[in-house]
Formats: C-alpha cells, structure tokens, sequence
C-alpha cells in the first residue's frame, strides 16, 4: 500500500501524536508498504530534523502557537494536496486531525481515496483549560473532519464514548503499542537513585510535558510527604510556574530514548496528573518499566490501570488524593512490587509490532469497503 500519513505533529516534537505517527510510519516500512509523512516545519534552527524518519516527510510552513512555542501549526498549502496525488496513495491517514489533517481529509475527499482519522487529542479539553470555553466549537470542527473519514481510530474506550456522544461515528479502538525491550524493569539504576534520591527517599516521578492541561501542580502535596522525592521529567511553558509550586521537586528537564528508559526503572512511583487523556502513553511507559502508577480516574487510564492490581485511580484533579494514594503506595514497598510486577505482564503484549499489524488490518478493511461499494 501507498498511505500518506498526514500529522499534525512530528520528530523532533516529542509528544503522542509525533510518537505515534513515527511508529505508524517504521512499521509500515518494515511490512513492506510504502509511507510518506507531511507535517508541520520545524523551527528554522533545527538541524536536519528529518535524518532519521524511516520514509520521505513533506513539511508544510508553519507557526508556533501563541504562548506555547514549543507546539507548531500548520498554515493553510496546496502542498498537501499536491503531496498526496504526487505519492498516488491508496490511503490517506489522518494523524489527530485539526488543522492540516483538515487540508488532508479535503484533498482525501476531492481525489476519491479513503481516509482513517486517528483520535488522540482532547482538544475541547483543551480549549475548556486555555481560553476558558470554545468547547462546542472544538467539537463541530472534530465533527466535520471524522464525520467524512471512512474511519475513526479511538485510543481507548473513554474516547470512543466521547467521539459518539458528540455524533461520531464509524468508529473502532485502536491502541497505543509500547516498546518493552526499551521500557523494561531491569533498567533500574542504584546510582542515579542515590543521585536523586540522596537520602534513600521514595522516588516518585511525573513524565510529560509541563503545560497547564497536565496539572502536575496537583503534585505539591506529594512533595511535602516525608521521605518523598519528586521527579519531574519534561518540558514546556508551565515549568517556571512549576519550579515554584513543587519545592523540593528535581526538574530533569526533557529525556528521550534510553535515558528516559533509566528513570523509569528508576522510579518507586509514576503519578500522572493530567484529566484530558485519551490513552495515556507514558502511563503505559511505566507499566513496562515494573513502576506502579497513579493516574485520574478519567480518559485513557481507565483502560491502562487496573485499581489495586497494577496502580490506584484517584478522582480527577484533586490533589489530596493523589497525594493520599502516592502516600498509601510509598509505605508500602511490597505492594509497590507487585502492583509493577503486574503492570509488566499487562503490556507485555501491546508492542508496537502487533499494535502496527491492527491498523493495516483498519486500512485493508477500509480499502475492501470503499471497493464493495464501488461495486
């Protein structure tokens, strides 16, 4: 197959979406199909940001989003369109459409190809935090993109919930695949525990970007528990806000590849914070890594953490829980290992090979329904 893989994130961005659609493009490569990427351009400094994808990527101009430079927007080009006959694609995927995946599934529509939209941003969630509403409008351009999608890919059952109650349908779950030979419990490293934890403190940490919808300042209890020490791995426009607000707390600034893969294994505790999720990777990062999690009782962790077997969910966005359930889990090494124990088995299965084998199945089934119908 010939799939244009239209996103509106990708590396050197580290988030979901940019993570997701670099998996989705290696794994096509590796089964023999032929991807190619178009996404937002990257800052003009940066250096080659391309050298490493497995497939050609296609960047369209773009700017950074006012008070959050680190996320780019893709402006309006006729290179998408261009793009995507050019490749002659059999396919067009739809990575977390908003506004260039709008561009793609429009010229999708106007060449007669079938296109499978990828759900994986709250992004009424995130009007609601950032500009206190606009959810509605969120929502009808959500509509419009999905609604002429042949299908919805929803990362979990909370998001397909909420993809049917706003009228949208054609949807199936597809989910987040995990690398487990990288995210592994062995990892665990006494020295940069001693390092980060000089006093033998119970290590919990928080992985992530550091922006407002996250709300990692729910863990400001957390760092006044005796004999707890806060981890903070992650970049974006809350982290002055946050140096502030979590004393005590080490800030390790933003990690990648196998060094984050150490502090995972290195952690007694992974608390994520954020009620806006519709899977929740780095939950499932810590799960690989044997860590036990405490995470929302919302979004995509409702799927991922099983309460009492794997981790605790807590009520969303209140911190006296998440601090009473990291407080329960730091007295309590025993539990803490076999809850992680636990989460390793759990996600043993979920790499991203098999992960990547289910979406070409949604392609194939997609391309058979579009040739049924041509019938």
């Amino acid at each position: 197959m010939r799939v244009v893989i239209v996103t509106e994130s990708f590396p050197p961005d580290v988030n979901g979406v940019a993570h997701t659609a670099l998996q989705t493009a290696r794994h096509l490569v590796r089964r023999g199909h032929e991807p190619l990427v178009v996404a937002p351009a990257v800052p003009a400094a940066a250096t080659d940001p391309d050298a490493g994808a497995p497939c050609p990527v296609v960047r369209v101009p773009s700017v950074p989003l006012p008070g959050y430079p680190q996320v780019r927007v893709a402006l309006p080009s006729r290179r998408v369109a261009h793009t995507i006959a050019a490749h002659r694609a059999d396919l067009v995927h739809l990575a977390s459409p908003f506004v260039l995946g709008v561009r793609g599934m429009t010229a999708a529509a106007r060449l007669g190809l079938p296109a499978v939209a990828v759900y994986q941003t709250d992004l009424a969630g995130y009007a609601r935090t950032y500009v206190g509403g606009g959810e509605s409008a969120a929502w009808r351009r959500l509509r419009a993109v999905h609604g002429a999608a042949d299908r919805t890919l929803a990362p979990s059952t909370a998001a397909a919930r909420d993809l049917e109650a706003h009228g949208i349908g054609r949807i199936r779950i597809w989910r987040r695949g995990v690398d487990t030979a990288r995210f592994r419990p062995e990892l665990r490293d006494e020295a940069l525990r001693r390092e980060l934890a000089p006093g033998g403190e119970t290590l919990v940490g928080y992985v992530g970007r550091l922006a407002a919808e996250k709300r990692v300042d729910l863990l400001a209890g957390v760092c006044a528990l005796p004999g707890v020490r806060v981890v903070v791995v992650g970049d974006g426009p809350s982290g002055p806000g946050l140096r502030a607000a979590l004393p005590g707390a080490v800030f390790l600034g933003r990690r990648t590849g196998d060094d984050l893969a150490r502090i995972f294994a290195s952690l007694d505790v992974f608390a994520h914070t954020g009620p806006y999720e519709t899977f929740c990777q780095t939950v499932q990062e810590a799960m690989a890594s044997g860590v036990p999690v405490v995470a929302p009782a919302a979004g995509g962790p409702l799927d991922l953490v099983a309460h009492r077997r794997t981790g605790l969910l807590v009520p969303p966005e209140d911190a006296g829980a998440v601090r009473e359930a990291v407080a329960s889990l730091a007295a309590a090494p025993v539990l803490r290992a076999a809850y992680g124990r636990a989460g390793r088995a759990a996600v043993e299965q979920r790499t991203w090979e098999a992960i990547g084998d289910e979406l070409i199945g949604h392609y194939l089934e997609v391309l058979r329904e579009r040739t049924a119908v041509a019938a």
